[in-house]
């Protein structure tokens, strides 16, 4: 899975917002904004890639958590993804 093409991710004043880059998307009505981490997952799904994966890349990126909860923050992000036709 990857990010479909005609989005990108942009930061704007400190923030990370998701918005169209062709003309044949500009009817996109919903915003995306995002954290540091959902911006570094962005990244990580701007190339094909799966969800272990990217756990794998948050692990190293990112302390603390468990293995558990990276998987269940990927697939929360994935599926939020999903659910507005951004990954194909």
């Amino acid at each position: 899975m990857k990010i479909r093409d005609g989005f990108l991710l942009k930061e704007i004043a400190g923030s990370f917002v998701v918005v169209p880059s062709s003309d044949d998307m500009m009817d996109f009505s919903l915003m995306i904004t995002t954290n540091e981490t959902g911006a570094f997952l962005w990244k990580c799904l701007e190339t094909e890639t799966d969800i272990p994966e990217i756990c794998q890349k948050l692990k190293a990126e990112y302390e603390g958590a468990s293995d558990e909860q990276f998987e269940a923050d990927v697939k929360e992000f994935v599926k939020m993804l999903k659910e507005n036709n951004i990954l194909e």
